[in-house]
């Protein structure tokens, strides 16, 4: 059962990381502009040579998302973003929460959000009691590996990150052709 997963439909919880909520609250403005700044062009080439770079940038999360959505899969990248945050944890108490969310978010038969993982894989709500930093890590490798494997070369063939890619090129030439009009009117205007 897929169901359409956005930031609001998640327990505040597993946005939690500083990270999460910068990549949750930038992937509704859906406006279509695009926030680069000159030490961000060519992320499409960074975002392009792994998922693990692609991941590791916010935009590129954004932009993943924004695909995935489409896809009806996002819940893939939220379920791989909230494990990446739970490895974090210290808390024992707070661990716990987590990873009751977590399961009750992706894992469990009734969860909002479920993500497609093998069904020997899948947790036992006992393991739940006594939670540990790599307890979702078996069920994480194969979510990322259904993305790499799967979505992030669709991904990399989509309108959208190509749209995105022609829009860092167009920015990247424009500097250029800005400088040489500015030296044309000078040369003219002498």
């Amino acid at each position: 059962m897929n169901m359409e997963v956005t930031a609001s439909s998640l327990p505040l919880s597993l946005l939690g990381s500083p990270s999460l909520i910068f990549s949750v609250h930038n992937i509704h403005d859906n406006d279509g502009s695009s926030s680069s700044s000159h030490q961000s062009l060519k992320s499409t080439t960074k975002w392009a040579s792994s998922l693990e770079n692609l991941l590791e940038d916010p935009e590129g999360v954004k932009r993943f998302r924004e695909f995935l959505k489409k896809e009806f899969s996002e819940e893939n990248v939220l379920f791989w973003l909230a494990c990446e945050d739970f490895k974090k944890m210290q808390d024992k108490k707070q661990m716990q929460e987590k990873a009751k969310e977590i399961y009750m978010t992706f894992l469990s038969n009734k969860a909002s959000s479920q993500v497609n993982v093998e069904g020997q894989s899948r947790l036992n709500e006992k393991i739940l009691e006594e939670p540990h930093p790599l307890m979702f890590q078996k069920l994480q490798d194969q979510i990322f590996n259904l993305m790499k494997y799967d979505s992030y070369s669709r991904f990399l063939k989509s309108d959208l990150f190509l749209k995105h890619k022609r829009t860092e090129e167009e920015e990247e030439d424009q500097p250029d052709a800005q400088t040489s009009a500015k030296r044309a009117s000078r040369i003219y205007n002498t």
